[in-house]
């Protein structure tokens, strides 16, 4: 009596058991990291557009504190020349004008008169410049009373605050592309991961499937070490 022939026995998968219930978990949690990346990367680009607006706004604003300061000095500029040719007249009328320290503008005359107009920053600087006596010591006082410390434009240091700031929000943007940039890179790492994932399932041979397996899980744990890594914006 003739017996059938057995059939070929099914190779056994080797991830049976624990192995794939890692897998699974495995595909869960890189589809999950994928997601999470996604996320964080829009939101980093929300904040890199946002710090390149206020970079642009505050160098906008520095550029018109900077104008103004600009014709501030211009007025400046020009009623200390027509109050120093106001003093040499004085001068050339009357040697005892010649003014010193402590000046005092005698509003009767023109040099008075154009001094009260001084600007109000303007006036400690042509003060400190009198006290070194610039019209009798010339050779060693400041030419002028710009070159004093005490000419100090409040509009022109709130433009170089708001240029300091523009830098900072522009370091800001950049800093958040390279953020936004790093969240992407490791979506596509944690895709690598579903790629030898989906191998893995479907190898059949032993070594082949093990070696598979174990890329698959330094590749996650890769992936999820950089995710750990990176800031997080909400």
């Amino acid at each position: 009596m003739e017996t059938e022939a057995s059939e070929p026995a099914k190779e056994r998968n080797p991830l049976q058991g624990w192995p794939e219930l890692v897998l699974t978990a495995i595909i869960a949690l890189a589809a999950v990291g994928t997601a999470w990346a996604g996320f964080q990367s829009a939101k980093w680009s929300g904040v890199q557009a946002n710090s390149y607006a206020e970079a642009g706004a505050a160098r906008t604003e520095s550029t018109r504190k900077s104008t103004q300061a600009g014709q501030q000095t211009t007025v400046d500029v020009i009623t200390f020349t027509e109050w120093l040719a106001a003093v040499q007249d004085d001068v050339r009328d009357d040697p005892a004008k010649m003014p010193k320290g402590n000046y005092r503008p005698d509003t009767k005359v023109l040099s008075g008169i154009l001094f009260n107009r001084f600007r109000d920053e303007f006036k400690p600087a042509v003060r400190a410049w009198l006290d070194t006596k610039p019209l009798i010591n010339s050779g060693k006082a400041p030419p002028t009373p710009f070159a004093m410390k005490e000419y100090k434009l409040a509009t022109a240091t709130e433009a170089d605050k708001l240029l300091q700031k523009a830098e900072q929000r522009s370091a800001q943007a950049r800093e958040a592309n390279q953020i936004s940039d790093n969240y992407v890179l490791t979506a596509v790492l944690l895709a690598l991961v579903l790629f030898f994932a989906a191998l893995t399932g479907r190898a059949r041979r032993g070594p082949s499937v093990w070696v598979l397996f174990a890329l698959t899980v330094v590749a996650l744990l890769v992936a999820v070490g950089l995710l750990a890594s990176f800031p997080v914006e909400i």
